[in-house]
């Protein structure tokens, strides 16, 4: 205790800063009169002159008062809105790398023009990063005026876009986009087979709005490029059979909280029986057993209109967080497929990882890093720790004056959601809008009958509607206006009130169940008390509900009989949603803990992949790949020769016929190999390999001609590093599965997981790198029109040292201008990369 009064003491508060920075928001006050005198040539030329002071060594915070001043005047002049003070503090925390927490309806949006304008004066480019399409091309549309008026491009990306159209946008001077398609831009760009495929121009400075749902609550769901893998569907169909004929607790057990399914002996017995096998986790068998355990996770853990709906037969992922459609997302491991089975649509084949990285260590790349949301300072320790990112809370323009009234709690969810139907009814008679948020579609609407049923008119606003969400959101805050909604209502969008609703108590807030985490039942009370607005909310809770189930609903379900609380009587009291809230970060804590360990095994990852792209990007870019390959033929030889020839071993142990026949295997053709036996020193006998295999490469070279063997060395490298990294993607996630055993034997799995990881690293760098040597000496060039000869002609290389000799025959790779594209786009190669060679 002592301890952290004096860390509160000595730490500044968030006022402190805030009071730190008011001379600066005095300086843009006093600039104001100045910027609206110029005419609108001036006020954008002003843009102009601040890049040539910057090219003259001025840095971006010299010319910030002058410049958020100046996109001050040019938000007024194009949108009609002018920045409050308090919107000049968040601008200033954003432009510092910090997260700028502002209350709902405060203007975010527009706060983050003043950043990002001054931050793209650099000429880097900036990304607005927003949770959907929709909410990347509103903000774009509504703030683009700005920007477009001092003479800086805006750039958009959605989800349907093509290659040329997301180039374009990312070459703008800002970029609007959603978090999923940044990151998968990067991932495409690392697996692209020529420099002009790549669309991303690097990652300078980054403002994350709702950063808390991106960086917080998305962060367990890594990015994942897949493609198909043929298997065998019909064991899903067989797993779901056996599934649904297993008994639970008996035959198999689950675990609500980590959301996994573990078979019984009794299970396992009865699973044999039905298959006819002798043992289920035999070898052979391990692919119907994990399909088994997936189909039970499919029926017992994962549940339709909550966890997932289903859409046009497909199986579409439900956003716990934003109750959003995640289209194209799948569960990975055969989970998709084995709820497909369940729910009778057609199964879609089981996908291979070709690239993947988490939200935490994608954002980490950027060298500027701020974020914006309503709700941060709940997970201010967690931003801290994983993204070096302090949460810094900026005062409301007006004062809150909304009322956040005690949960009350009821024994069931039917008695419960008559009390809340009960709640809307009274207020919509009087004509006072309501605000209803559910955790689920499914109780969305149950709620909608309920009202229907009672002859209320409402809008239910969930995943299956999400398409009408801005017509709907701009009518909730009218006279008599009912609107159920799923969390998605809570991110990013602005309840305007109705005339005379201010009269009849402003907006009022229900919530229908508490969710595990604070942060989105802020969201939802953030919907009501915008900008000084009167407003209410409240939370109804049974001792039915997911959260109450996890922790403690029997202690309250005793309290309540022992007291003699009747059917559909209340219990309403501070200590009781004190004790809620005490549950919810039991619950935080838990899912940072599963996020650090995702962290924590994904920078493993992160460090190879980091290696692996930077290699990619050199070789794409041509960059000294003759010097790339003389050096990867040096490790060739040396590991050749520390195969066949050990430190520290005798001469007469070395085997010497074995090391030239596995010299000979990787594809040199030259005379002197021979000679080699007389050699007694190791290092000897490694710098004549070396000599040999760098004759043989000259004569290559020599043969097809500079440039060809440049095209060859990029492609070759490109082929047999992109296809060892996937091997090594799927070989790290079955060590990732398997690691937590070493547990057992009183090791520590993550410190077990680097080694083992590093060590799987070295040997596919190895392989690969022999690989690429062995296809570099055995391509064979063959231009269009060019039949390939039986046999290779001789060849003089011109080394009167050496003895010339016809070439054996080899395996051809041949890369004919008619050919299907090797970057997979499906065009022509002479049509795609061809016409850049």
């Amino acid at each position: 205790m002592a301890l952290k009064w004096l860390i509160n003491l000595i730490a500044e508060t968030d006022e402190k800063k805030l009071r730190k920075m008011q001379p600066i928001v005095e300086r843009i006050n006093s600039l104001e009169n100045q910027m609206r005198s110029l005419s609108q040539e001036d006020l954008s030329r002003k843009t102009s002159e601040f890049k040539q002071r910057i090219d003259n060594g001025e840095t971006l915070d010299s010319i910030l008062p002058e410049a958020f001043a100046a996109v001050r005047e040019a938000a007024a002049r194009t949108t009609g809105l002018r920045h409050f003070d308090v919107q000049l503090l968040g601008a200033m925390t954003l432009h510092r790398g910090k997260i700028s927490e502002m209350k709902t309806g405060e203007g975010k949006t527009l706060a983050a023009t003043m950043p990002v304008y001054l931050n793209a004066l650099s000429g880097k480019g900036v990304h607005i990063v927003t949770v959907n399409d929709y909410l990347a091309k509103r903000d774009s549309e509504w703030m683009g005026p700005i920007y477009r008026f001092m003479g800086l491009d805006v750039g958009l990306i959605q989800h349907d876009m093509e290659y040329d159209e997301r180039k374009k946008a990312y070459a703008a001077d800002l970029t609007y986009g959603t978090n999923n398609e940044f990151g998968f831009d990067y991932l495409r760009d690392n697996m692209a087979t020529h420099i002009d495929h790549c669309v991303q121009r690097g990652l300078n400075y980054a403002i994350v709005d709702e950063v808390d749902s991106i960086l917080i609550d998305e962060a367990r769901t890594p990015l994942i490029i897949s493609g198909i893998v043929e298997e065998n569907i019909d064991g899903y169909y067989k797993a779901n059979e056996i599934a649904k004929r297993l008994s639970m607790n008996t035959d198999f057990t689950v675990d609500e909280k980590t959301k996994n399914a573990v078979l019984t002996e009794i299970g396992v017995k009865k699973a044999e029986k039905m298959l006819g096998l002798d043992f289920l986790f035999d070898i052979a068998n391990i692919d119907i057993a994990h399909q088994i355990l997936q189909s039970l996770k499919a029926w017992h853990l994962y549940r339709k209109d909550i966890d997932y709906v289903i859409k046009e037969d497909q199986i579409i992922i439900v956003d716990e967080f934003t109750g959003r459609l995640m289209i194209g997302r799948r569960y990975s491991d055969g989970l998709h497929q084995a709820i497909e089975a369940k729910e009778k649509v057609r199964i879609q084949e089981e996908s291979q990882t070709l690239a993947t990285i988490t939200f935490q260590n994608y954002f980490r790349m950027y060298e500027k890093l701020s974020g914006m949301t309503g709700t941060a300072k709940t997970e201010e320790s967690e931003f801290w720790k994983i993204y070096g990112l302090e949460v810094l809370e900026v005062p409301t323009n007006k004062t809150m004056i909304r009322r956040d009234l005690n949960d009350v709690i009821y024994k069931t969810k039917k008695e419960k959601f008559t009390c809340v139907a009960n709640e809307i009814e009274d207020n919509y008679k009087k004509g006072r809008p309501i605000l209803v948020g559910t955790i689920s579609i499914e109780n969305s609407e149950l709620l909608s009958e309920v009202l229907r049923r009672r002859g209320i008119p409402h809008h239910v606003l969930n995943a299956k509607h999400h398409e009408k969400e801005a017509e709907i959101i701009a009518k909730a805050g009218q006279r008599k206006a009912v609107t159920i909604a799923t969390n998605m209502a809570g991110r990013g969008t602005d309840i305007v009130l109705g005339e005379a609703i201010t009269d009849l108590g402003g907006l009022h807030v229900i919530g229908t169940e508490r969710h595990e985490s604070r942060r989105i039942d802020n969201q939802l009370r953030g919907r009501s008390g915008r900008q000084g607005d009167p407003g209410s909310s409240r939370f109804y809770v049974s001792l039915e509900d997911d959260l109450m189930k996890l922790f403690g609903s029997g202690r309250i379900a005793n309290a309540m009989t022992r007291l003699g609380i009747e059917e559909n009587v209340p219990i309403e009291h501070g200590l009781i949603s004190r004790a809620i809230e005490n549950a919810q970060g039991k619950v935080e804590q838990y899912h940072f803990n599963i996020r650090k360990q995702v962290l924590e095994f994904d920078d493993v990852m992160n460090r190879q992949r980091e290696s692996i792209y930077n290699l990619r990007k050199r070789i794409l870019e041509g960059k000294d790949l003759k010097d790339k390959v003389v050096e990867m033929m040096g490790q060739v030889t040396d590991s050749l020769v520390e195969g066949f020839i050990p430190p520290k071993s005798h001469p007469d142990e070395w085997d010497y016929d074995g090391l030239i026949t596995a010299f000979k295997e990787i594809g040199p053709n030259v005379g002197g190999m021979e000679e080699i036996k007389q050699i007694k020193n190791r290092d000897g006998a490694k710098n004549a390999l070396l000599d040999l295999i760098k004759i043989s490469y000259d004569a290559k070279e020599f043969q097809v001609g500079s440039d060809a063997m440049r095209e060859i060395e990029k492609l070759v490298m490109l082929k047999v590093l992109d296809q060892k990294w996937i091997e090594q993607l799927h070989n790290m996630d079955a060590l990732r599965e398997g690691i937590g055993l070493r547990g057992w034997g009183g090791r520590d799995p993550l410190i077990e997981y680097k080694f083992e990881g590093y060590n799987m690293f070295q040997e596919m760098m190895a392989a690969a790198r022999q690989e690429i040597i062995s296809m570099i000496f055995k391509v064979q060039v063959v231009r269009e029109g060019e039949e390939v000869l039986p046999k290779a002609k001789r060849v003089t290389y011109g080394e009167p040292s050496r003895i010339s000799r016809p070439a054996p025959e080899r395996k051809v790779e041949k890369i004919g201008r008619n050919d299907p594209c090797t970057c997979g786009s499906g065009k022509k190669y002479k049509k795609c990369c061809g016409k850049n060679t």
